[in-house]
């Protein structure tokens, strides 16, 4: 068992929605099983799901030991940008499913770094999740970061809370940018009509903040930088449709004709920088545009002429 303590900073929120939150890596079902089993405490009483801790309360929790794993293990070749014995940061590309799900049994990246950590990384998460910290979409590409413990994988969930764990996007939206650069602060939650895509959805979604500028224009396109502060299902797709410049090749949030030679949206995470778990430091990371990225950028010079 892993023993985590935290400091409640505000009163009123739901504690198995506040676990959540607060563990970026832990998802709300995961944290209601914990509540269920009475591995979260308050001054020696076990907690509920629909406790709201006051502001100072410090909560336990006891994280179970890994499950065994089911998932197996595969020879998957990784692009392993860094690597420690604490965590592993990979460049993902377009195709690769972060985690085994309904349609997707293997052949993601849960299989792959299986097969190259062993049973090093963390459990928080459950068998079917091992290490993953945070997620891309399968048709993004670009850097991921596991953790390989369980003391860095909450060292590496908190900085997603506090921004400190910094994740940068490069993408090419279709339309012009009217500003050089801007905010999109809006709440993302699940569509109200189809439950399996994402919206900006003011009363019921999560809050979700994207910063974004412009690095190129062309006729009809433009490539943007995007940095989260938040990282919610979608964001940055949702959130740029949502101002009118859906993803290029994004056929759920834009134009429902894909774009030649791209298996999805033109997205890609570009740079990652968070506090090594151990010793302190910042870690910087980059991975160049992938070919088929720089491919769609020539394409729209070319057309753009």
């Amino acid at each position: 068992m892993t023993a985590l303590t935290f400091t409640v900073q505000q009163s009123g929120e739901r504690l198995d929605a506040l676990l959540a939150r607060s563990v970026e890596g832990l998802t709300r079902s995961a944290a209601q099983r914990l509540l269920e089993d009475g591995a979260v405490t308050c001054r020696g009483k076990a907690l509920k799901k629909n406790d709201r801790p006051a502001a100072g309360d410090v909560v336990e929790v006891l994280l179970p030991d890994p499950e065994p794993v089911d998932v197996l293990p595969q020879n998957i070749p990784l692009d392993v940008v860094y690597e420690d014995e604490d965590v592993i940061v990979v460049n993902k590309p377009v195709g690769m499913v972060v985690h085994p799900a309904p349609g997707h049994p293997d052949g993601t990246l849960v299989n792959a770094l299986l097969f190259h950590c062993g049973d090093t990384l963390s459990g928080i998460n459950g068998a079917l999740r091992p290490g993953i910290v945070h997620r891309i979409d399968r048709d993004t590409s670009g850097l991921i970061i596991a953790a390989k413990n369980d003391r860095a994988h909450l060292a590496l969930a908190a900085q997603l809370q506090d921004h400190s764990l910094a994740r940068v996007y490069e993408a090419v939206a279709v339309g012009s940018f009217r500003e050089d650069g801007g905010t999109v602060d809006a709440p993302i939650g699940r569509h109200p009509a189809d439950r399996k895509r994402m919206a900006v959805e003011p009363r019921t979604g999560r809050p979700a903040v994207t910063h974004w500028s412009v690095l190129a224009r062309y006729r009809g396109f433009t490539h943007v930088e995007c940095r989260l502060e938040t990282g919610r299902t979608h964001q940055i797709r949702v959130h740029l449709a949502s101002i009118g410049h859906p993803l290029l090749g994004d056929t759920v949030y834009g134009s429902r004709k894909p774009w030649p030679g791209l298996a999805g949206q033109c997205l890609h995470a570009r740079r990652l920088k968070f506090i090594h778990p151990s010793t302190g430091r910042p870690v910087e990371l980059e991975c160049p545009l992938p070919d088929w990225f720089q491919a769609v950028l020539r394409k729209l010079e070319a057309q753009s002429l």
